[in-house]
């Protein structure tokens, strides 16, 4: 029986390689986003599209009630404004605290159910750079941070039962890298030793790794992908 997998915002950026590379893999793929517009799946019978915005958290139980279980789960779909930290509307906040911190933590606890009867499953949540150093986004950063520190804190949780991890990449070449000011992208590109962004498929294999075939050692942490930005 082939294996499923739930990507949110698997429509466009690092979530199209990821659909991409479960297809690869024969899995079915369930995908939560916004809108499909031009989306090159749409007709693919092992794709199956709910549009839905992730910032309605109280309406996920019902969602994922609906669904089948879950084998993989990749918390993928986040929000970045690149705002200065005096210059933040509240409601831009809330919306950046729901989409990329309460809504993972939703789908984790939803998803994780059936998983847990049946006693295995994978779940891998797309952090990032921001969460791990001093970020001139302030909120992304927090959020950001708050999905590794839950991703280890499950970890624990779930006992081995589920392994879940997270990916912390640098700025990748996807349509948010353009949300940051020219500026910084210039003086990020000095800290990385190849002097390019991230590419969204290089991002997605470490995902890919960590949700079908890593060690089960590996287990609560967060994988590095910035190219000698962040060394540690």
């Amino acid at each position: 029986m082939n294996k499923t997998v739930l990507i949110t915002g698997g429509n466009k950026g690092i979530g199209l390689e990821l659909t991409r590379e479960f297809l690869k893999l024969e899995y079915k793929i369930i995908i939560i986003a916004r809108d499909f517009e031009n989306f090159e799946f749409s007709k693919n019978k092992q794709v199956q599209m709910i549009s839905f915005d992730l910032i309605n958290i109280d309406k996920i139980s019902e969602l994922v009630a609906t669904l089948p279980d879950i084998d993989v789960l990749i918390n993928n779909a986040g929000v970045m404004y690149a705002l200065p930290y005096d210059q933040y509307p509240n409601d831009k906040v809330e919306t950046m605290l729901k989409l990329n911190i309460k809504s993972p933590i939703k789908l984790i606890e939803e998803v994780s159910k059936n998983m847990l009867k049946n006693g295995n499953g994978r779940i891998v949540n797309n952090a990032s750079i921001a969460g791990q150093i001093g970020h001139p986004d302030i909120w992304y950063g927090i959020t950001k941070a708050g999905l590794i520190n839950a991703t280890k804190s499950f970890s624990k949780i779930f006992d081995g039962k589920i392994i879940i991890n997270a990916v912390a990449p640098s700025p990748v070449e996807t349509d948010m890298l353009h949300i940051i000011p020219k500026e910084r992208r210039e003086v990020f590109l000095k800290t990385v030793i190849t002097k390019k962004f991230a590419q969204p498929q290089e991002v997605a294999k470490t995902i890919i790794w960590l949700a079908t075939e890593s060690p089960e050692y590996i287990n609560g942490t967060c994988i590095d992908i910035n190219n000698g930005s962040f060394p540690r």
